[in-house]
């Protein structure tokens, strides 16, 4: 089981993770989510989290006294424990971090609202992690992504493993197109080899789709792929087909398996 630790001054807004696959995964223990209001901790008699910047500026800043507080009266950590503050000046989370975060046994989200928090407040955490180059008005909405992206991975959640190894970005590509019935809708067919039960070619036209889909949509992922063997084939038809693609044989060329020499 993993524990998702937010602390935060709106816990009502984590109503969505009680919902549908989260909720499931909290009923079976399979998670665990905790919602801290760190503004208990506040000192003052009106319990003020935020204050006026040194300097001068708009808005306000988070005080550092309650998340102080708040972190270091959390129980022991029982297991490896990561303590992520929410910024957009962190590292953008991507699925590879979430990949590594599945293996924690508590993740502590600390997030932040109004303009900003006191820079004293960074040391705290372990990261620093953005959920992309935007701003939002808190951490609360990218806390609970987070926790999505990161329980889906966890055994038992989803079911099966297959259901998230082959989402998009898991093995580095997009995800390959998804059909349902009925076979035909407006005109609109379901591509015979899915009907037709051969397990071989569907999986060879799936990998096709999802080569033929990132390098359409997303070209900057494949920089860094790794092709295996049986993908040179799907290159070259696919380089036939969309001259964009093409562009790119070279690099495959280069990385082909050479042919091995028959000795004489």
């Amino acid at each position: 089981m993993i524990k998702f630790t937010v602390l935060t001054l709106f816990p009502e807004m984590f109503a969505p993770v009680r919902e549908s696959i989260l909720k499931r995964a909290q009923d079976q223990d399979l998670i665990q989510v905790e919602l801290i209001n760190f503004r208990n901790y506040a000192l003052t008699k009106h319990k003020n989290v935020d204050d006026v910047p040194y300097g001068g500026g708009a808005g306000m800043v988070l005080k550092p006294e309650p998340l102080f507080a708040a972190v270091r009266d959390l129980p022991s950590a029982h297991g490896k424990r990561r303590i992520i503050l929410l910024s957009p000046q962190g590292q953008v989370f991507n699925q590879e971090l979430a990949k590594s975060w599945s293996q924690a046994d508590e993740l502590v989200f600390l997030c932040g609202h109004y303009e900003g928090f006191d820079e004293r407040i960074r040391p705290l955490a372990d990261e620093e992690v953005s959920l992309g180059d935007f701003v939002l008005t808190g951490g609360e909405l990218a806390a609970m992504v987070m926790i999505d992206a990161v329980a889906r991975l966890v055994p038992g959640v989803l079911g099966e493993t297959a259901s998230f190894e082959e989402d998009s970005h898991s093995a580095g590509l997009l995800e390959y197109p998804q059909y349902t019935r009925p076979p035909e809708f407006e005109g609109m067919k379901v591509p015979e080899v899915l009907l037709s039960g051969h397990h071989a070619r569907i999986e060879s036209w799936r990998r096709k789709e999802s080569l033929r889909r990132t390098f359409l949509k997303r070209p900057d992922l494949m920089e860094k792929f790794k092709f295996v063997p049986e993908d040179y084939q799907l290159l070259e038809e696919l380089a036939q087909e969309h001259p964009e693609i093409r562009k790119w044989s070279a690099r495959w060329e280069q990385l082909k398996p050479k042919p091995k020499r028959r000795r004489k």
